[in-house]
């Protein structure tokens, strides 16, 4: 997906502290990661990884001055080249529909951060990939993700793949707005948990058909859908589970399977209803 010429972004909705953090050790290697990316990936929360791994110690994070990229993402041409940029162009957009969607509708920033940071909702590394924190409205990542979503868990990758992402995460906030947050309900294919990863899903499809609408970003392409669906099948309980254990036990699934989590997403962008995303009283 491009960003349409002649866009004007608004940085002032992402806060840069990447570089600014320190002092937490993540051991286990790849082991340790792919846990914590199984259990949190795409909406869980720093405490729930800290729990079931044990490999996060209790390090504070100081107070820094958050990086200034006001000069650096302000059109077009600066997010159709540079990932930060683009990351900024895909909030801005999340951020204009829902705003017209929902009554009430507030802004919540999102936070760039490398290593280790102090949130809301506890202390989390780059290791527990990207998450919304509803203790303090605030959607964060480290951009290595999207790396570590192609080289260990076998995603295509791509642009929309990224917006796709973020857009889930915003489907938490969303959720929060609602009154529908429940992550960490328990497990299990017909859980709590799964039903409200795969709303957050579907809600991201509900954007990505009303992204052009915002005035950032040119049509989807066939290509860019397929990126989409692409990332959302990588991160299916049953894949991840396949690829680390070997075998797939669906009684200990958090988020959905990889068809389910195609399923909704592609539900909220042939609909463009956020009603259409009643995870809660469908059958699974």
């Amino acid at each position: 997906m491009t960003f349409r010429r002649g866009t004007r972004l608004d940085p002032g909705q992402v806060r840069d502290m990447r570089g600014s953090g320190g002092g937490l050790a993540v051991g286990g290697g790849l082991g340790g990661i792919v846990v914590l990316i199984a259990v949190l990936l795409l909406g869980g929360t720093p405490q729930d990884a800290a729990t079931l791994t044990g490999i996060l110690d209790q390090t504070t994070v100081g107070n820094a001055s958050p990086n200034d990229l006001t000069q650096e993402c302000q059109t077009d041409v600066d997010a159709n080249s540079r990932e930060d940029c683009r990351i900024i162009g895909y909030v801005n957009s999340i951020q204009a529909y829902w705003g017209t969607a929902v009554d009430g509708y507030t802004l919540a920033p999102t936070t760039f951060y490398t290593g280790s940071y102090n949130t809301g909702c506890g202390q989390a590394t780059s290791a527990v990939g990207p998450f919304y924190c509803p203790e303090d409205d605030t959607v964060y990542i480290d951009l290595g993700f999207f790396d570590t979503l192609q080289t260990q868990f076998g995603a295509e990758g791509g642009p929309f793949a990224e917006a796709y992402v973020i857009a889930h995460e915003y489907g938490h906030h969303i959720q929060d707005l609602l009154g529908t947050l429940k992550p960490g309900t328990g497990t299990g294919a017909e859980s709590q948990s799964v039903r409200t990863e795969l709303q957050a899903d579907c809600f991201s499809g509900v954007w990505a058909n009303h992204a052009v609408e915002t005035g950032f970003l040119e049509p989807l392409t066939p290509d860019q859908i397929a990126q989409a669906l692409d990332a959302a099948s990588a991160v299916g309980d049953d894949r991840i589970q396949e690829k680390t254990q070997g075998q797939v036990t669906p009684e200990t699934w958090t988020h959905g399977s990889s068809a389910e989590r195609q399923q909704w997403f592609k539900t909220g962008l042939d609909s463009g209803d956020a009603n259409a995303c009643d995870t809660f009283n469908a059958n699974l």
